[in-house]
């Protein structure tokens, strides 16, 4: 009997070393040698601290920046996910119909649909160019910018789709809200 067990049992540990501890190392070598920044999770720092990743979207509230899609699990990226509601449901009608009226509110605009629907995961780092570009006019006004050089840098942060032909065209809200701090600060407080 342990003749017959003995083989099972080596394979076993063997199996467990090779696809529980070598591979994962293996890649995580290959992957931290050939991709660094993307095996790290995307992360954007400034001033020596990270302020967020490329990867997971975060919220911005205020009048001055990009806002990103709603989200379903309130951006926290360990428990990701949907409404899961159907397209009757009274729940998700109301959600949209508030969404939409808030949007309206503040952009003075009609509000696009990614501007009023959650992302799937909830924590969807992009936008629609048409809605970055809605949100323009709102974002200069706080900033006191030209609304034309906010449309330009918002055009100039579209992304193509990924390798000209996967995905749609879409904006970055984190990266695109920092480089709208870099080249037009925030007014001062109480100007």
């Amino acid at each position: 009997m342990l003749s017959h067990l003995r083989p099972a049992i080596a394979l076993t540990v063997f199996f467990t070393i090779l696809t529980g501890l070598a591979y994962p190392l293996a890649m995580t070598g290959i992957a931290q040698g050939l991709f660094p920044a993307a095996a790290n999770g995307s992360l954007i720092e400034r001033n020596g601290t990270s302020v967020g990743s490329t990867l997971i979207a975060q919220p911005f509230a205020g009048t001055g920046y990009l806002h990103p899609r709603a989200s379903a699990s309130n951006y926290n990226a360990a428990g990701t996910g949907a409404t899961n509601y159907g397209p009757t449901s009274a729940t998700l009608i109301a959600d949209v119909t508030a969404r939409r009226a808030a949007w309206e509110a503040l952009n003075g605009s009609p509000a696009p649909i990614d501007a009023v629907t959650s992302s799937g995961s909830g924590v969807d780092p992009d936008i629609s160019p048409e809605t970055a570009l809605a949100q323009a006019d709102r974002i200069a006004a706080a900033r006191g910018a030209d609304p034309a050089a906010i449309r330009a840098m918002i055009e100039g942060a579209v992304q193509g789709r990924t390798l000209g032909l996967y995905g749609e065209p879409r904006v970055n809200v984190l990266l695109t809200n920092i480089a709208l701090d870099e080249a037009f600060p925030m007014p001062p407080a109480g100007n």
